[in-house]
């Protein structure tokens, strides 16, 4: 490039532009905007949904138990704001078949991935700690096992027989998973001796795609049919604050209803990290308040429904 030939270029000082030639004489000052590069602060947590520390010593109790056994408890892997709760009464829910799910629900803080092979053992160990902390009435899940041609129904089945063998009084709900429609393993899951059988519909239809992307609604409602008509008392639960509409949520109820489930848990969804879903609303206790008269209304047995239920909440209440 010939020297003579004038050259301008901008040098970026405070949010102002400072257009020079070479001989570095200022020729002009253009004002540029600046830009907010701050992040969107995410929703504050109104104060009904503010919890204690866990504490005391039946928690530590519970918590060195199921750090004995080795066994998994929902408590600590999906995050439960109940946790201090419910362990400081001395209850757990107890998770089986690993803490690895095969599903991608964008709501759940489970960990993702293709499980590793299952524990026979662990049916035993859940039944000891169930005894060892003398449940009165045990609450049992597990993770999505859809690479398992039977879903670890027997798993199931063996955890649910072994617990009433060491614990004869304790009663038992078991929390299942969808079974992608296997019939069969629904009916060995639930043949065991369990006098409560919970399966979660989790969201209203309209969300069903971006909450449980590998469900269905319609199957996990002929699911609970099912549990019903093989003679069991039925129980589910869904979130709010995801975006639905009080109409949804009266119509979930009726779906509901419709297919026999006893009891229905309400509770506010809480975003477990940054990578799962954004709270749309913190639902204030006054319109849980409403969806409990709803329901009850509809007919069922009972309904839990507040900001800090969840499905395993108060269960002995349930049975």
């Amino acid at each position: 490039m010939d020297k003579n030939t004038r050259k301008a270029y901008f040098l970026i000082i405070y949010g102002r532009a400072l257009k020079r030639n070479e001989d570095l004489k200022l020729t002009e000052v253009i004002e540029l905007p600046i830009v907010n590069d701050e992040k969107p602060k995410r929703k504050r947590k109104p104060d009904w949904l503010r919890v204690k520390l866990p504490i005391g010593e039946d928690f530590k109790r519970v918590r060195r138990l199921v750090d004995e056994y080795k066994l998994h408890t929902i408590c600590q892997s999906g995050n439960c704001p109940n946790m201090g709760e419910c362990w400081g009464a001395g209850t757990a829910t107890f998770m089986i078949l690993g803490n690895v799910c095969t599903r991608s629900c964008s709501f759940c803080a489970v960990k993702t991935g293709r499980p590793p092979e299952y524990d026979e053992d662990e049916p035993r160990r859940v039944a000891e700690a169930i005894r060892l902390m003398e449940v009165k009435h045990a609450v049992i899940t597990s993770v999505n096992r859809d690479e398992l041609k039977d879903r670890g129904a027997e798993i199931w089945y063996q955890t649910v027989r072994q617990v009433k063998e060491q614990s004869p009084s304790t009663t038992i709900e078991t929390l299942i998973p969808d079974t992608r429609g296997n019939w069969t393993a629904l009916e060995r899951m639930i043949s065991a001796g369990q006098e409560v059988v919970s399966h979660n519909m989790e969201t209203v239809e309209e969300l069903y795609r971006k909450v449980r992307p590998q469900a269905k609604y319609k199957r996990s409602l002929e699911q609970i049919k099912r549990i019903k008509d093989y003679g069991k008392r039925t129980k589910t639960g869904f979130m709010v604050g995801l975006g639905e509409t009080k109409d949804q949520v009266e119509r979930i109820l009726d779906d509901l209803a419709e297919h026999g489930c006893d009891v229905v848990t309400i509770g506010q969804y809480l975003q477990p990290t940054k990578m799962h879903l954004e709270v749309v609303e913190y639902v204030h206790p006054d319109t849980f308040a409403l969806y409990k008269e709803m329901g009850l209304a509809k007919g069922f047995d009972f309904v839990e429904s507040g900001p800090l239920v969840r499905s395993s909440y108060h269960a002995e209440r349930h049975l």
